[in-house]
C-alpha cells in the first residue's frame, strides 16, 4: 500500500500536466480586441474632448472604433487631427448595409462563403439606417490610429466634408459621392473620377442593376468552348450507342 503522505510519483504527476496546461492556455489567452496601453491613451482623449457626440464605442482589434453624431462629423476629424495627433488620413468610404437583392426565384447563384446575408446586419459599432460614412486615421509619430464612423440621412444623403481639415479626403469622398450618391457638404469640387459625367446611378449600392448578375447567375459562369475533337467525340459515341440498340 502507498502511504497517504508520501508524494506523488511522477507518473502521476505527468498524468495531470496537459489537463492543467489546457487550462492555463484558456484562462490566459489574450483578448484580441483588448486596446494596448497607446490606443488607450488615444480612445481616452477623443472621448473626452467628443462627449456626448459620441454614440457608440468599440474595438476592433485593438484599434478603438467610434460611431458619431452625423452633426459631428466634421468636429470628430478635428479632434482626431489635432487632440489625438492623427495626421494621416487612410481613407474615407461609403457603407450600404442593404442586403443584395436577389437577382431571380432561385436565388442570385450566389456561391460565397459563408452567404450574403438576406437580412440588414451592421457591423460593429451598429447603425441607424442604410448608409454610413466611416475613415481610417493614424499618427505619424505615435503607435495609434482610430476608426471614425457616421450615420448617413437616407432622404438629404448629406455627410460633411473633411476637406477642410485633412486634404486628402478631397479624392475619397468624390469617389465615395460618385458610388455611393452621398454628397459632402463643404467639399471644393465634386466630380467624377471613373464613370462619364452624364452617367445615371451609383454602382456601389447594393440595389444597382447589374446586368451581368441578371444574364448569368452571380458571379457569373464563363462560358468554355470545347477542346478540337470533342465534337468527334461525342458524334463516335452517339452512333455507337445507336449502333448498339439497333
Amino acid at each position: 500500500m502507498t502511504d497517504a503522505n508520501e508524494p506523488e510519483t511522477e507518473v502521476e504527476t505527468a498524468a495531470a500536466e496537459p489537463e492543467a496546461v489546457a487550462e492555463a492556455t484558456v484562462e490566459t489567452a489574450p483578448d484580441p480586441h483588448a486596446f494596448d496601453d497607446a490606443h488607450a491613451t488615444v480612445s481616452a482623449r477623443f472621448d473626452a474632448a467628443l462627449g456626448d457626440a459620441i454614440l457608440e464605442r468599440a474595438s476592433v482589434f485593438g484599434i478603438p472604433l467610434f460611431r458619431v453624431d452625423r452633426n459631428a462629423w466634421r468636429r470628430a476629424a478635428e479632434v482626431a487631427k489635432t487632440v489625438c495627433e492623427c495626421d494621416y488620413l487612410s481613407f474615407v468610404a461609403g457603407i450600404d448595409w442593404m442586403p443584395a437583392p436577389r437577382e431571380s426565384d432561385d436565388g442570385s447563384g450566389d456561391t460565397s462563403s459563408p452567404a450574403q446575408p438576406q437580412e440588414t446586419t451592421y457591423g460593429t459599432g451598429g447603425s441607424d439606417g442604410r448608409f454610413q460614412v466611416f475613415a481610417r486615421v493614424q499618427s505619424t509619430s505615435h503607435p495609434w490610429g482610430l476608426i471614425l464612423k457616421a450615420d448617413v440621412d437616407e432622404v438629404g444623403l448629406l455627410a460633411q466634408s473633411w476637406v477642410p481639415v485633412y486634404a486628402g479626403a478631397d479624392w475619397h469622398e468624390r469617389e465615395c459621392w460618385e458610388m455611393y450618391g452621398i454628397v459632402f457638404e463643404g467639399h471644393p469640387a465634386l466630380r467624377h473620377l471613373y464613370l462619364p459625367s452624364d452617367f445615371e446611378g451609383h454602382p456601389l449600392r447594393k440595389d444597382f442593376p447589374l446586368l451581368s448578375r441578371t444574364v448569368k447567375p452571380w458571379p457569373g459562369l464563363v462560358d468554355v468552348e470545347p477542346m478540337p475533337g470533342d465534337d468527334a467525340d461525342a458524334e463516335g459515341a452517339a452512333l455507337g450507342a445507336g449502333e448498339a440498340t439497333s
